[in-house]
């Protein structure tokens, strides 16, 4: 299956997005398939992508049909606000450490969300989301930040083999989350 990267541009491209968010998301799908696929948390909506896009590139991949089988969301630190669900993620970045400084001292995005169609997971997907993402934001940028519920060790394990590192750790009513960060300039 060829698979080329892209940049979303179309309200097709964002409702695609929305589309493969809903399939994999963590209330959609049982517990036994989340410990053996992974998922996703975040629910997000047409007008919020549509948003993400105008402060940074949000890549995705398509098929030979020019469907969405992957995405790699991008967001700014200005929307922080903007999805009530991570506002105790970036509460938690505010007093997180990368290499003994704040990490707000570095210039950093958030990696919104990451997924990949079910038919095309095992094939480096994931990584060549993020590498193409890292090339595609602006250059003032040296990390991306993340979380990843503890439990959901598919996309933990995913993110550590392409170097993320596991900066800090908290729990909030539901999961324990660890928070991870991508130095890409390495």
């Amino acid at each position: 299956m060829s698979i080329v990267l892209d940049i979303a541009s179309t309200e097709r491209h964002f409702l695609e997005i929305l589309r493969l968010q809903k399939q994999n998301h963590h209330s959609e799908i049982t517990d036994a398939e989340q410990a053996k696929q992974g998922f996703v948390f975040a629910e997000h909506t047409l007008s919020i992508l549509q948003k993400m896009a105008e402060y940074l590139p949000q890549v995705i991949a398509l098929n030979e049909a020019g469907q969405v089988v992957g995405y790699n969301l991008a967001m700014h630190v200005a929307l922080r606000d903007d999805v009530p669900s991570l506002v105790p993620m970036f509460d938690i970045f505010s007093e997180t450490l990368y290499q003994g400084r704040l990490l707000k001292q570095y210039p950093f995005f958030v990696g919104g969300q990451v997924c990949v169609d079910h038919a095309c997971r095992g094939q480096g997907l994931l990584k060549k989301l993020y590498v193409k993402t890292s090339q595609v934001v602006p250059s003032k940028y040296q990390l991306c930040v993340t979380e990843v519920a503890a439990r959901n060790t598919i996309s933990l394990n995913a993110h550590l083999k392409m170097g993320f590192e596991i900066i800090n750790t908290y729990e909030d009513a539901n999961e324990q989350w660890q928070v991870i960060a991508w130095d890409f300039r390495e």
